[in-house]
């Protein structure tokens, strides 16, 4: 039997076990849910494309992305997108489209709303 040994990123690590924290604080398991997505194996990592976070999101929304978010498309509103890792292309068309990004640790920081918050992955 091969033993599950959980991500090695040591940011990772530290990451998931806050969200479990801030989960039990909670009323709702959304933090949970977010650190079970990202303790995954690698090859079931979620990556997302900027035209994904596009096409299913409206002006002003805060998008999270448990995962990885790539430059593949084009971001054409005004976004704040929350996730774990961005490749340099990413950052660079978010940073054209006037979008923000914000990393999870930050996002878990700040007061807000749950309903205001959407799941890409």
């Amino acid at each position: 039997m091969v033993k599950r040994t959980g991500p090695s990123n040591d940011q990772l690590k530290t990451l998931i076990i806050e969200m479990k924290k801030k989960s039990i604080e909670s009323p709702t398991d959304f933090w949970k849910k977010l650190a079970n997505s990202l303790e995954k194996p690698t090859r079931q990592k979620i990556v997302v494309n900027l035209s994904r976070i596009s096409k299913y999101s409206k002006e002003n929304d805060t998008v999270i992305v448990p995962g990885k978010v790539l430059g593949d498309g084009i971001l054409d509103k005004k976004v704040n997108i929350a996730a774990f890792s961005f490749s340099q292309s990413a950052k660079d068309k978010i940073a054209e489209s006037k979008s923000q990004t914000i990393s999870l640790e930050e996002l878990m920081k700040k007061d807000i709303k749950l309903s205001e918050i959407k799941i890409i992955g």
